[in-house]
């Protein structure tokens, strides 16, 4: 059965205005396997997925679909249902105030027609088949988010579904629910269903998927039976290096004495976004956070600032026991934070340049203490002048800047603020090698004076230049600390793909 082809795409290229998001991408699904769609951020996978269920019309290419004798063009993903297309995502999308069995089915009755014993006998025998832990009666709201993802399953597979798509279906799961999650995704396997699994979760991959198809930038990288693809390759792949070609590169940063004093200290700490881990830095040292996209360096960082609600943890800084539950926390405690996406939350576009620098002082100062005209003139000049920023005047709205002159500015918001502890969540994306070269220098030199950073990049090259001490994550948990001679491109990505599995 895993021979039998259930979808063909092929040539598949979609565009949009100045990006190629895919170009000429293939994929092949066979019955009864689990096969995972993988690829970083930006690689073209849910873009591919929404070009399949018809949220995205393509642009070339074709597609075919088991027992159909042409190629179909899918409109919309009521149309994509009708083929046997169904995709569960990672934010459950049925009604938590409704039934077990109403959330089921939904849209498929109406009214006053509806047979309630009918729909309850068939939700329960569904359930019982799949070994679902819920009750046709229960209110969705009161199972688990396993459950729920389980009968947002169930109700996909009632509806003849062929091919199931898993969207990042356990990024909110524990490790039992997950296990569960599996058990069904085995199940459904066995009975004949193609599932296409989308997840960050290396692990997990390799836990229950068959093949894995590696896109990067839009364009396939390759289709791979599992047993054919250690961790390490396939994070070879996503990436786009192999392990023979990287050279060490000597490291510029000055690691931590010794002796260091810690800036700041955490003990489990956790968010609503983040699993619990221990972290710490000390004064004038340079860490970073590496991993995958999606490893969860930018929501622990995130935790660190407080820009995501702690759920428990104790935190430290210079010594002293503190709370950090919102940002301006953190701010009052001398952290400041970059973040990692700039346009949706560094810059205020319409606002000049200027009053982008003091934004940050004047939430610490209070807003019952405002900075005068002249005073926010003379920190904007002194910080235009001091990082090269380019810009017509410090009355420019920073939307008019380049990507890099934005980010210089964000930066300079931040060191106005005279922080002890920095925290740069790819301060360099999307910006010229110039600029990121300067970063870069900075970044050094405030480490020598004294200031604290955290420093976090996709690009492994950048992390070894800058940083004496880097956290390896995956699957959102620290899973090594790499010094010293460990700081080589290898050590870095053997340590992300868990070793020479």
């Amino acid at each position: 059965m895993q021979n039998e082809i259930v979808l063909t795409m092929r040539g598949i290229c979609k565009y949009f205005p100045g990006v190629k998001a895919l170009e000429n991408v293939d994929f092949t699904l066979r019955k009864g396997t689990i096969h995972a769609l993988m690829g970083e951020n930006g690689a073209g996978k849910s873009t591919l997925i929404k070009v399949l269920t018809g949220v995205y019309p393509m642009d070339a290419g074709e597609i075919r679909i088991e027992g159909i004798d042409h190629p179909v063009v899918v409109h919309s993903p009521q149309e994509a249902q009708s083929y046997g297309i169904s995709t569960v995502y990672q934010e459950i999308t049925l009604c938590p105030n409704l039934t077990v069995a109403e959330n089921m089915f939904i849209g498929r009755s109406k009214g006053r027609g509806v047979d309630w014993k009918a729909m309850e006998k068939r939700s329960g025998e569904l359930l019982d088949s799949l070994g679902i832990p819920a009750r046709p009666r229960q209110q969705l709201g009161s199972c688990s988010l396993a459950v729920q993802q389980m009968v947002a399953i169930a109700r996909a597979v009632d509806t003849e579904c062929k091919v199931l798509i898993l969207d990042e279906p356990t990024s909110s799961l524990d490790d039992k629910e997950v296990e569960m999650l599996f058990a069904l995704m085995r199940d459904l396997k066995a009975r004949g269903v193609g599932i296409i699994f989308v997840t960050h979760f290396l692990e997990q991959v390799y836990a229950v998927s068959d093949q894995i198809t590696v896109l990067r930038n839009g364009q396939l990288v390759g289709e791979y039976a599992v047993r054919d693809l250690p961790q390490v390759k396939l994070v070879e792949k996503m990436i786009g290096k192999d392990l023979e070609d990287l050279s060490v590169i000597k490291k510029h940063a000055p690691p931590a004495g010794e002796n260091s004093v810690n800036y700041y200290e955490a003990e489990n700490l956790s968010s609503s976004e983040s699993r619990p881990f221990d972290f710490h830095i000390a004064r004038g040292e340079v860490n970073g956070f590496t991993g995958l996209l999606g490893s969860g360096r930018s929501e622990s960082v995130r935790a660190i600032f407080g820009a995501d609600p702690a759920t428990g943890g104790t935190v430290r800084v210079d010594g002293k026991h503190v709370k950090i539950s919102k940002p301006l926390d953190a701010m009052k405690h001398g952290i400041g934070y970059l973040p990692e996406d700039r346009k949706r939350d560094g810059i205020i576009a319409d606002l000049s340049v200027r009053d982008n620098i003091t934004l940050a002082l004047q939430v610490v100062k209070g807003m019952n203490h405002p900075i005068s005209r002249a005073k926010a003139e003379a920190f904007a000049d002194e910080y235009i002048k001091a990082l090269d920023i380019k810009t017509a005047s410090s009355d420019t709205p920073i939307k008019s800047l380049s990507g890099g002159n934005q980010q210089k500015v964000i930066l300079a918001r931040w060191l106005l603020t005279h922080p002890q502890y920095l925290i740069l969540d790819e301060p360099t994306r999307g910006i010229d090698v110039g600029t990121k070269t300067e970063i870069q220098k900075l970044v050094l030199k405030l480490a020598e004076e004294g200031m604290s950073i955290t420093f976090i990049s996709s690009e492994i090259e950048e992390m070894l230049r800058t940083c004496s001490r880097l956290i390896v994550m995956r699957d959102r948990k620290i899973v090594g600390e790499l010094t010293g001679d460990e700081l080589t491109q290898e050590h870095v990505m053997k340590t992300i793909a868990g070793g020479e599995q």
